[in-house]
Order: structure tokens, then sequence, then C-alpha cells
């Protein structure tokens, strides 16, 4: 399957000048990429390779890449080459809280690796190779020159297509030096313009790798270091060796030629593949080995088919015409065109010329040009360099006539110095290439589709998955000595107490039963919420605008959801004041602009002579433009809670969607429905009921694709408000273009703002003991830089406010991660045997040493649950294990806006919800002239160039009505 591209690749780098594809001048190399200037933490995401060839060290930001996950943060931190912190806390034991229960898991474990020495060696190239074309290096690296040079197959060689290399086989000199002629090799003759295809491979002997040193900390007896470095991530390599050269490879996921595809629509489609990694881990009688985490990989990929066709698919047009149309529309502002940015989608997509049946060449798409082929013009070498249109030149060549009013395709390869432009209809998209745009809604739907299977269905195939990587018959697994288990591992899980969950009036709960939260769903009937409203917003003026339109909703409709509304809200104990039982309701336009809110908003104020204290719209369809306008207006503009319906909800009007849009809708008015109340905490902690602070953290990135290295990254952080940790404040910012770690800046002016809140109406002006600081959205090689930046950062916020430095708060700092490929599959789950919630797994897939444990709070109601990994990085709060993460669990039953328990802490989840939403806050007026402020601008490198990128600020929200101030994110 690897195939095309790697045709693709060569081809590139072999088409002779004198092609008949058109074009000029020889061929145009790449510029030096320059290497990243070391940083002990890289701020931002995935690093350019350096230009230099130096044999890798770890401490370089650059070369971290090349190793596996799962080291935890000591892993990293030797990695690095800089001392572990003693502060890093290591795991206490296990929890014995609640009941066991047997889990399966989707790793297996190694009962063997080598014992024998293996020599790793540096690759590097000659200057006359593009070392940042893999594919290439690929190739070369599999060339009849470099193999008998290497001694194989009699010495096998792992390679990890970059700049490492490993082999039990010790070279008889310190560097090797390889000549590669790929054009004899292949039986081509040499190319006319003189260029020749020949390469230079650099071996150097840089390190032995010996296992006594992993074999020492894995009994417990080294530290991390180096060498166990050095054992992980040659490990690592060796079980991808022989399923990269059967399979097409993406990262550690492996898809094999031949399985069933799913269309998504829009020229892509999915199939299932493999995925595979290696990691230390913690067994249940406490032994520490190495295991393999299996799991099934959903890839999605661009269709073979003719490049016109899937133009048309990803535009959704019917036929050319319409396309020639759609060019011709766009051809005056075509740069910032919205059609330039959607075919931009296809840029590095490989595809074949097919206008001849003898000789087909292989090319990358570089952009699309909207020059069609009667106005592109090239200097043709068959009439001694006249200019002749591409139009001309393949009807004279071929006897083909082109379509006229079709954008031409620029390819990545130049011709004599010149770019090449290729006519749609004569490309046809080669097999298994990699989609790697954001899917659209339609195509996320279907995805989800293909994606979602039950457990036992999964469990199925992931046994499958296990034969097709074969490991008994593997060579390179052979050749080594490394042998792994085909059973699963079983591990003893906990399943931890559910809390009481209480609705209201607080002066006289009422108690959901125990039944009802083990088996993660309860009901809204009859159940008053049990914190009211702030008293400030009891219903009174309000109003709710229906927009008109197809599948609008009619007023009677209206009227009879409202009344409803009001019926049903009332019975949960919301308030509504003596007018606040007829809102004002007016129809809304979309042909109104951002004018649409301003009408409904002045002609409630109208109606009731007052500022609107919430404003409702239903809404036609799930329009993601329309809802953030709607947002946007009344967050920034108007600075007013507000709640949007969509009209097939309305027309159904029915009672438990109703009571679910109360729960929305009574937090952004200051109250909540439910408190749990902790009968095992209170046992659990010996504190004397210190003061804590929960804060929560994420960032998001724009979906990759077109464009994406010009969009902002958005920050997000939330603190609970109330003394039950229920509310919570939120606040937004954009973050630079890709940079994980939250910015100084923001994090002065988010935690500033809610902790001087939080001091002064929880705790007297005086500062919390503990602080719990829950971050998502990092990987492991970022661990550190949460806490050398964010809580460094958050702890000088607390002095700028003036707390004493020995008041200075004890941070406690977990780790949620989400994007992992453990699975719990129950020896007796739920009905669909996914796991119960407050199933915790400590041993199997966990580290050998430090503070993490996989915690599964919910019910999924499709497919196979996915737990939450969680890893304490810091403790100076001293939170012991049990208390931990019976609080995370508990705490996932206070979820505002659900009726069952959710799988991911509630502060970092309103944190997703915050930073979703604030992307109605872009602020995308024109900067205007002259001096900018300080704050207009921020200024990031972004991961994939040393550009610098400047991301604006979101447009603030409104502060006449306290919105802030309220959950006005859920």
């Amino acid at each position: 399957m690897a195939g095309p591209a790697k045709r693709r690749a060569q081809a590139e780098k072999e088409t002779p000048a004198t092609s008949d594809s058109h074009g000029s001048g020889g061929n145009a190399g790449r510029g030096a990429v320059h290497a990243s200037s070391p940083k002990s933490i890289p701020r931002v995401d995935g690093n350019r390779d350096p230009a230099d060839r130096a044999p890798i060290e770890y401490s370089r930001p650059n070369d971290l890449k090349n190793l596996s996950e799962f080291l935890g943060l000591a892993g990293w931190y030797a990695a690095r080459g800089r001392a572990i912190p003693e502060s890093l806390p290591q795991r206490q034991g296990l929890n014995t809280r609640g009941r066991e229960a047997l889990v399966a898991l989707n790793t297996f474990n190694v009962n063997k690796y080598p014992v024998a020495i293996v020599h790793q060696y540096d690759v590097s190239w000659g200057p006359e190779t593009d070392a940042t074309k893999r594919v290439l290096l690929k190739k070369i690296w599999a060339s009849k020159a470099v193999k008998e040079a290497l001694g194989e197959p009699k010495q096998l060689w792992i390679y990890d297509g970059n700049k490492l290399a490993w082999s039990g086989f010790k070279l008889n000199r310190d560097e090797l030096r390889i000549i590669v002629d790929l054009d004899k090799e292949q039986g081509r003759a040499p190319p006319s313009s003189g260029k020749k295809n020949v390469h230079k491979v650099f071996i150097k002997h840089t390190r032995t790798i010996d296992f006594s040193g992993l074999t020492a900390f894995m009994n417990g007896k080294a530290g991390w270091s180096g060498e166990c470095i050095d054992t992980i991530n040659f490990l690592d390599h060796v079980l991808r060796e022989g399923p990269s050269q059967k399979f097409t490879q993406i990262k550690k996921s492996f898809f094999q030629r031949g399985e069933q595809r799913f269309d998504l629509g829009g020229g892509v489609e999915a199939f299932k593949g493999v995925f595979a990694s290696l990691r230390p881990v913690l067994t249940g009688d406490g032994r520490k080995i190495l295991s393999i985490n299996v799991d099934v990989a959903n890839g999605t990929f661009w269709r073979a088919q003719p490049l016109g066709k899937a133009v048309l698919d990803v535009l959704g047009l019917g036929n050319p015409a319409q396309f020639v149309a759609l060019v011709q529309r766009s051809k005056a502002d075509w740069d910032r065109s919205k059609l330039k940015k959607d075919l931009a989608r296809f840029k590095r997509v490989g595809v074949t010329d097919n206008h001849r049946r003898d000789v087909q060449n292989q090319w990358t798409i570089d952009s699309f040009v909207k020059e069609d082929c009667h106005e592109a013009t090239f200097a043709d070498p068959d009439k001694n360099g006249k200019r002749i249109t591409v139009f001309d030149y393949y009807k004279d060549k071929y006897n083909i006539k082109l379509m006229a009013g079709l954008p031409l395709v620029k390819v990545t390869k130049k011709i004599r110095g010149g770019s090449v432009f290729l006519p749609i209809e004569y490309l046809k998209i080669d097999p298994n290439q990699r989609f790697n745009s954001k899917l659209d809604d339609k195509q996320t739907s279907q995805m989800i589709r293909f994606a979602v299977t039950l457990p036992n269905v999964r469990r199925q195939a992931i046994m499958e998955k296990v034969a097709l990587l074969d490991w008994k018959n593997d060579p390179y697994l052979r050749h080594f000595g490394i042998d792994i288990s085909t059973d699963p591992t079983v591990s003893k899980a906990r399943i931890l107490p559910v809390p009481q969950l209480g609705f209201g009036p607080a002066n006289r709960p009422s108690v959901v039963p125990g039944s009802d939260l083990v088996q993660g769903r309860w009901r809204l009937d009859g159940k008053k919420f049990f914190a009211p409203q702030s008293a400030s917003r009891t219903l009174d003026a309000w109003g709710v605008c229906a927009i008109q339109g197809k599948f609008g909703v009619n007023p009677e409709q209206v009227q009879a959801f409202i009344k409803n509304f009001i019926r049903i809200y009332e019975g949960h104990g919301g308030r509504f004041g003596p007018k606040g039982k007829q809102p004002y309701i007016c129809p809304g336009n979309l042909a109104d602009g951002g004018e649409l809110v301003a009408k409904a908003y002045n002609a409630t104020g109208n109606k009731f002579n007052a500022r609107p204290m919430f404003m409702m719209f239903i809404v036609n369809d799930r329009n993601v433009d329309v809802y953030r306008r709607i947002k946007k207006s009344c967050d920034c503009r108007f600075g007013v809670p507000s709640q949007v319906l969509q009209s097939k909800h309305v027309q159904a009007n029915q009672g438990q969607y109703i009571s679910n849009v109360c729960l929305k809708v009574h937090a952004k008015l200051g109250g909540y429905a439910a408190v749990t109340k902790s009968t095992l905490l209170p046992t659990i902690t010996k504190q004397p009921g210190p003061t804590t602070m929960i804060i929560g953290a994420d960032v998001s990135h724009p979906a990759p694709g077109a464009g994406s290295d010009e969009r902002a990254s958005f920050a997000a952080m939330t603190m609970a408000c109330d003394k039950d940790f229920v509310r919570y404040w939120a606040q937004c910012q954009t973050n630079g273009n890709r940079v994980e770690m939250v910015t100084t800046q923001n994090i002065y002016d988010h935690i500033g703002d809610m902790a001087k809140a939080w001091m002064s109406t929880l705790n007297q002006g005086h500062p919390p003991q503990r602080v719990l600081y829950i971050r998502d959205g990092v990987s492991e090689g970022q661990y550190a830089a949460v806490l050398e930046e964010e809580v460094r950062d958050i702890k000088d916020c607390f002095a700028k406010l003036g707390v004493a430095l020995e008041k200075i708060p004890k941070f406690t700092v977990v780790i949620a991660g989400k994007r992992h490929h453990i699975r719990f599959f129950p020896q007796k789950g739920d009905r669909n045997n996914n796991p119960i919630p407050g199933t915790l797994v400590e041993t199997g897939c966990t580290h050998p040493f430090e503070f993490d444990f996989y915690l599964c709070s919910h019910v999924a109601i499709k497919g196979t649950a996915r737990p939450i990994h969680y890893q304490c990085i810091l403790n100076e709060g001293m939170y012991k294990q049990d208390e931990l993460q019976q609080l995370l669990f508990e705490h996932s039953y206070q979820y505002v806006r659900s009726t069952s328990p959710v799988s991911l802490h509630p502060a970092v989840y309103y944190a997703h919800l915050a930073a979703d939403r604030c992307r109605a806050h872009t602020n995308e007026n024109p900067v205007s002239s002259g001096k900018k402020e300080a704050k207009a601008e921020k200024k990031s490198t972004t991961g994939s160039s040393n550009r610098s990128v400047e991301v604006r600020p979101l447009m603030e929200m409104a502060k006449v009505q306290g919105l802030k101030e309220t959950m006005w994110f859920v």
C-alpha cells in the first residue's frame, strides 16, 4: 500500500528535464531548513527537524520526537538530560475502596526482550539529498547498495525513517560511507540535464544499548537514565519495523491493503487499521514489565478517483459547468476567495497524470491557480522556448482538447526553474493517502457511525488485529529475541462507591436512588433544583426570537413551547417575575445578519421598558455560523445570557427535552440542579477542612488543514466558585497559533480576575490553602512545561494579588488525558458490557512508579467507553491517592447540564465548552492603521515554520449585567 507514495516522491526527485510535462528550468531544490534554537521545553507543537545532521541527542527538543510516549514525567526529564525533581509524586499503593472487579485490557505483555548488546547508529546524508523527504530517505535506505554494505539480510537492521538505525552487528569502522545511484539500480538512463540521482549515506556508530539498565530500572534498582531511554526507543521501533514494510504506516498505526472502505462523502473514505505502542507498566502482583497496547485505529483517506470528481465532491457541486461558474465568480478576488480556501485542502495530495497510456508521472499538488488552460502560458522547449498556452500544448502534442474555465493545478515539482501547471481533467488521486483536514458535520456524523462499535465487537476486532501483526512470525522480533504474549492482560479493578446526589430545595433535599447513580442515569421528573437562580436573575423581562424560513416554527408552536417551558421550569423551582410569564415573542430574519439579535433584543427591551435579562433563539438547523453570530452579539454586544434551540425540538415540545433545557438556563441564571454529598471522602482525608480551589485549563487548536497555521489557538481557564464545587467561572482568550502552554498574560488576566473574586466571596479575602489544578490536552513531553510555566505563573499571580510568600497555596496538579488507546472490557459490565461508572484501573496499563490511573466515570451510550487517564505530576497539597480518585469520580456527577455522570472532571469539561464558545468572540474586523495597543496582538512561533504569526485577541464580553460571573458557556 505504501508503494504509490514512494513512487511519487521518487518521481519528483528523478523526473528528467526532458519530460514532456511542461514547465521551465531544472529541479529546484528546497531551501535548507534551519534548526530551531534549543529550548528546555518546547512551547509549540510539531517542531521541524534541524538541517544539521549531528548525532541524536535527546536533550535537544527536536530529537525528542523520536521517543515513544509513556516514559512518564521522570523519563522525559531524563531524556532532556535534566535532574528529575524530588517533588515528582510516586504511586502510594493501590486503592482498596469499593469492590473488586476483573477487567480485561487491550494490553499484551512482553514475555522476553533482548539481553545481547545492540548498536545504535546515526544516519546522515550528503548535501545533494533533500533530508526533509522521508519517503525518499526510506527509498535510499532500501537500496541494494545500502543493504549490501550493511550485510542484510544476514544482519537485520532497524531504521526509524529519519536519522537513527540499530543493529546487533557492529560495523568494522566508526563511520561508513555508502554511495547510492538510484537511476542505475532501477535501470534508468541518467537525465539529459546531467543532474544525477546519486546520494551519499553516512552511518556513524554513536552508542551501544545494554538492556541491563532497563532491567535495573524495571526492578526498581535504578532510576531513569539515557541508556533506559535508548532501550525503550529501540524496542518501540523494532515493534513497528515489520508492519511498516507490509502496511501503510501513519505514526503508530498501520492500515492493511484491501480493508473495506466506508464512504464519508466529500471525496473522503475511512477504513480501519491497527494501533500498537510499547509501554512499561505495573502488574497486579507488583512486577514492572513491558507491555504492548493494541487498539483499532480509524483512518480517513482521500478516495482514489479522478481529481475533477474529487473537487466536485468537496465543493458539493453536481457537474463541471457549476465549478466553472464558481471559478469565474471567484477570480476577481481569488486570493481571499472561499473557493481558493476550499481547494487548499488538496495541498500535498499525490496525483498521477493519465493523458498518455504508455507513461504516467506522479506529482504532488501545491495549489490551484485561477488561470485556465487558455490563460496560462509557458516556454515550450520543443519550440525553442516560444511561449505557448497549456491548451495549445496538449492539443498539438496529444490531440487532447482541454476544457476552458477550469483552474490549473500547480505541482510542487519545478522543471527548468519554472512552475509546472497541469489540467485537472487528466489527474487521478493516488490511493491510500491520509486526509488531514477537518471533517465537516456530515462527514463527522458518518465517521461516528463507522467508528463506534460495542465493546464485544471492538474486543474481537482487537484480537483480529493482534493476529494481523503476527508477532510470532515477525522476523525482526525473532532476530532480536523479543517474545510477546497474545493473551490480553486481566486487571483487578475497583468499582468506587457512588456519592449521594441531592436535588432541592436545599433545606429539604431529595436524594436520587443509589441504583440510578450506579447505572449512571437519573430523571428530572418532579425534582426541584437544589440552588435557585440568583436573586437578581428572576426572569421578568425576557424575549424569544423565532427565525423564519425553511423548517421554521409558526407562532402557535412557539406559544405552546413557551407555555410548557414556563410550567416545567417553575416545577423545577425556576422563578418568574410578574411580567415573566409572557415573554416578548418576535420573528427573526437571517437576512438581517448581525442586526438579527439587535432587533430582537431592542424590541424586547422596548416591550418591558427594561434591559432584557435573558434571550431565547429558535433556529432552523445546526448552522454553526448562525449559532456563533447569535452568541457573539449576546455575549459581547449586549451582555445577556442566551439559549439557542432547534426548531424541530420546539415543534416536538417534549417534557424531557424541556427539562434538559431548564438545566442550562438555570445554570446561566446563577443556580444549579443538584449537589453531591460524599460519604467516603470525610473518612479519608485527615486535613482539618482546608479551603480548596479547583482550577481547570484547556488549550484548543485550529483544526488541521488549509489556513490552520494562521488561525488562533484558544486558552480557557475555569474556577469553581462555590463551596460545593458545582458552579464555575470561565474565561477564555486567544493563545497564539498552536502554542500549547497557556501564556503568562492569559494566566495573569484569567486567574487574577477569578482568584480575586474567589477570595472576596468565598474566603473572606484569604487565599485557599490548596489548589487542585486539572490540566487537559497536553502530551507527556509537555508535563514539565505545565509545572515550570503554567503553575509558576499561577503562583506568581497569587503573589501579585498580595498573597504573602508563606501563604501561597499548595498545588496539586493533575493531567487529564483522553487521547489514548486503553480500553476496559469488564467481566461483568452494564447492559452493553461497558464498565460501570466508577471503574478504576491502576495496574496492567499504568506507569510502573508514577502516580497515574485510568478512571471510567461515565456511561457510554454508544460504542466502547473511553476511560480518562489521570496523572498527578505535583502533589504539594498532599492528596492521598484514594482521596484524589474519589474526588474526581464524585464531581463527575455534578456536571450542570446532564442527568448522568460525565467522563471528564467538570473543571476541564467546562474549559472545553468555554474554548469552543469563545470562537464566537473572534475579532474579525480589520486592524486600524496607526500604532496598535500592546494588547491588540499576540505573536507566536508556529509549529510548522519559524514565521511570526499575529493572532488577534477576542472581543471583550459586555460588562453591563455581570455575564462573566454566570455559567455563560454551558
